[in-house]
């Protein structure tokens, strides 16, 4: 994302006053480190958690043992465990997200879960959006790749968000008169 464009999507956080929060396994961090270099995401930006091992999701974000081992670490079902587990260990974070994925051979590869499959969550006003995207590259690309798409999607949901409380007021005024 253009620094430009990370600006305005933070400057859409701070108009809305909604804080984000983290979790990453394969971006490895690198969503936290994209977000920081916007204007400021330190009042946007409540922490993110590196779960790059099985053991680190179920000891910090309590996934379960049975649904790594049913859908493997690079799977939706491990993704949204991550952010339900994010959302429990900080719930004044209003979004949460969640990155999961393969950026390389090995692991859960398969034809249908090739190289390059990534998995995203999204938790907003209780409210879980999936996503399943396949990029290609090196591990690298796919890493900047999957950031720019949650990048994007923020901003998305930013702007069905105001959207919505703009409806909303509408809604209210009308009824009030």
């Amino acid at each position: 994302m253009k620094p430009s464009e990370l600006n305005a999507l933070l400057k859409k956080f701070l108009q809305y006053k909604l804080t984000v929060a983290f979790a990453e396994s394969c971006t490895a961090g690198l969503l936290a480190s994209e977000f920081v270099k916007g204007e400021a995401s330190s009042e946007v930006l409540l922490g993110s958690v590196v779960t790059y091992h099985p053991v680190a999701k179920q000891r910090l974000l309590g996934v379960e043992k049975e649904t790594l081992a049913m859908y493997t670490a690079e799977s939706q079902q491990v993704t949204n465990e991550m952010v339900m587990g994010l959302h429990k260990h900080l719930p004044t974070a209003d979004v949460c997200v969640a990155v999961t994925g393969l950026c390389g051979a090995g692991a859960s590869e398969s034809d249908e879960k090739p190289v390059g499959t990534m998995y995203f969550t999204i938790l907003h006003e209780n409210r879980a959006k999936e996503l399943r995207q396949e990029f290609e590259g090196n591990c690298d690309k796919v890493r900047q790749l999957a950031v720019d798409f949650i990048l994007q999607h923020l901003s998305e949901l930013l702007d069905n968000y105001a959207e919505q409380h703009a409806n909303d007021a509408i809604v209210t005024k009308i009824e009030q008169s």
